[in-house]
């Protein structure tokens, strides 16, 4: 599998890999990582337990990049697969962007089609998932847009403060990708 470096106009997308991960935490300082990665500490400490135990189980693996804006040259966002199965040719997609700062700006809209494209040509996947929370009304649109289709609910299926909340399922088949991409 290809781990190269995806862009559009405004992004770099650089592959955050176990290599990737270990050559950072081998060669850097903590301060110095964490500047790079422009995150706050509860952050930070996700990508340092990755780096100390793993990113892959037996079966379900993580892959994903960092959304490195070009002009700043700042890491603003993450996007990816984790629970991805290659057995089943499965995984679900997830996409973030470190501050409200950079939302509504159109980045993820730039930044998903070439994760979803990556994951069926260069990961061999059938099915992409997405999870997402009823009122998240700007999740909902990207992945209208990119041709997900609603399944269903997961009730009270994820923790947030404490509480169990619900998400909606949608998920992305590569044949209806390849048919609504056919250039």
């Amino acid at each position: 599998m290809s781990e190269a470096t995806l862009q559009t106009n405004r992004l770099l997308l650089k592959p955050l890999t176990p290599q990737t991960l270990h050559e950072w935490f081998e060669t850097k300082t903590l301060a110095e990582v964490k500047a790079f990665l422009n995150v706050e500490e509860a952050a930070f400490q996700l990508y340092k337990a990755m780096y100390e135990k793993g990113m892959e189980t037996f079966r379900i693996s993580h892959y994903s990049f960092l959304l490195i804006e070009k002009e700043s040259n700042l890491v603003i966002g993450e996007c990816g697969f984790h629970t991805w199965n290659p057995t089943h040719r499965r995984a679900e997609i997830f996409y973030a962007l470190r501050r409200d700062a950079y939302k509504q700006k159109g980045f993820m809209s730039e930044a998903l089609p070439l994760v979803i494209r990556y994951g069926f040509e260069h990961m061999n996947l059938h099915r992409i998932a997405a999870l997402v929370a009823p009122e998240n009304k700007p999740s909902l649109k990207l992945l209208h847009t990119q041709g997900f289709v609603f399944e269903g609910r997961l009730r009270e299926d994820y923790v947030v403060n404490g509480t169990s909340e619900s998400s909606d399922c949608y998920s992305l088949l590569k044949h209806e990708w390849t048919g609504n991409n056919q250039e």
